[in-house]
This record gives C-alpha cells, structure tokens and sequence, in this order.
C-alpha cells in the first residue's frame, strides 16, 4: 500500500483526504488481506513482548461513529492479551482535573514489551476543549509543544507512537446515528449530545488540522484513515501498524542458559 498518501503532513487538509476507499481491491481479497496482516502483527507482537525493550503506542481519535471501537476490536482480536491493553479517555474526573491534563495518559502509556492502544487520547485536550473554549488560546498552544514534548519522551524510552484519525463524512455518520435509532441492540451507543457536537464539525475539522499539523512528527506520525469502508480502513491500520513493529524489528531474546547442554532426552 502507498502510505504517503494518508499522512498528514506539514500544511495538509483534511478536505484532502478521501472518507470512503476501497483501493479498487473487491471484499474478498480485502478480508484475505486482512487476516494475512494480523497473522504477521502477532507474530511481531510475540518478539516485542518476549524481547521488552520496546513498546508501541496506537492513538485513534475521530468524531462519534467513525468507528473507533470497532477498529480496536478488529486489529486486537488475535493478539496475546498479556502483552495488549486497551484505554478508553472520556470525560475527566475531578481527581484527573485536579492534575495536569497529561497526568491520566502518562499513567496509561505502554510498559516495555507491551502494545498499547488509545481510544481518544491526550488530544482530546486539543480538539473537545479548543471547540468549546474550555481553555484559551495560550494554553492550547502551550499544549501542543507539551503534547510534542510528551511523545518524544515516549520514544526515548523505546515507545513508538503511531496516530490515527479515522475520517468520515457528516452524512455517514448521520447514517450511523440512524442505525443506532433503528436497532433496539444499538440504542445505547446512540447519545443525543452528539447530535449537538454535529453543528460544530467544521471547528472540529479545523481543530483536527492544526493538531495534527502541529504534532505530526517523524517519531510520532499521524496518518488519516478512510473509514466508511470497514474492511478497507483495517487493512490500511493493520499495514501502518505491520510496518511500524517491522521497524522497530524486535527480537526474541537469548536463552539465559546453554541450550545446546540439554536434549529432550535428557529433561524429565
């Protein structure tokens, strides 16, 4: 796959960015694309917790519906829950308010060997609280050069960041809003206080492109998924993801005895 085409680069547009893709590849070549790509990410996830030294971080942030849950679920299926975690960032509680707003993420960020992976992140801070002028301007810049900040001490203890925006348009996600109405078993992803942040989807979009504009990096890059097709949007996380731990290259460790001193016969 070409991945240049879905980073976010410096002065980049979202209105750039495709929402709906198939990269002219049918469903069933997809979803055979897809298995392959998460049969070789755990493969590298097994040398990456075995060897822990290193350790990889994957942000997803989007507006409501874009497929945030799904998109984890899919890529994690597979992988060994002892080397996994997952966190969901949602509204701050008053003890977290009570701190700097990195203190609750820092907390969460991967312990060496494991893949970790953000559902929201620290940029809520930079997108949510920016739209609503939850803080001001000087301490929404002071937080970028923070959030920067951050990831690169990530990557100096061995953390690899990799960031996705999952990109859909107001009309599909209207649609799932709809599916969520229509099905008794989805009422309750449906929150009528989301109909209220639509009216604000261009300050999102714009908040969305400084963001990433002013924290896209070599270390920590982000890159912006067309997600209204699912089997495409897992194909392309799971191939960013494959080729970020291909990257990091991981290694199992070297046994801390001489092996070639026991035989199977010899152990009982």
């Amino acid at each position: 796959m070409d991945f240049e085409q879905y980073y976010f680069s410096e002065n980049s547009k979202l209105s750039e960015f495709k929402t709906l893709y198939d990269g002219d590849i049918d469903d069933d070549d997809l979803k055979q694309v897809r298995n392959d790509l998460w049969g070789e990410i755990v493969e590298y996830q097994q040398r990456l917790f075995a060897e822990s030294k290193q350790s990889l971080l994957i942000v997803l942030q989007a507006m409501d519906a874009a497929g945030k849950d799904s998109s984890i679920s899919s890529l994690t299926r597979r992988l060994n829950a002892q080397g996994c975690k997952v966190h969901s960032f949602k509204k701050p509680s008053k003890i977290e308010m009570a701190h700097d707003f990195l203190w609750r993420v820092h907390d969460k960020a991967p312990a060496k060997g494991e893949l970790t992976l953000f559902n929201r992140s620290h940029y809520e801070d930079v997108l949510v609280v920016k739209v609503h002028g939850w803080a001001d301007q000087a301490q929404i810049d002071a937080r970028y050069q923070h959030i920067n900040n951050f990831e690169s001490l990530l990557a100096d203890r061995g953390t690899r960041v990799i960031k996705f925006m999952l990109n859909i348009s107001q009309d599909y996600q209207l649609e799932r809003f709809k599916r969520r109405l229509e099905n008794p078993e989805k009422n309750w992803k449906f929150n009528p206080g989301d109909l209220d942040e639509r009216l604000l989807w261009s300050d999102y979009m714009e908040a969305f492109e400084i963001a990433m504009n002013t924290c896209s990096s070599e270390q920590a890059p982000w890159y912006v998924v067309p997600a209204e097709n699912r089997r495409y949007r897992d194909v392309m996380i799971a191939s960013l993801v494959l080729k970020t731990l291909k990257e990091m290259d991981p290694k199992f460790p070297e046994p801390g005895f001489d092996a070639k001193a026991f035989t199977v016969e010899s152990i009982s």
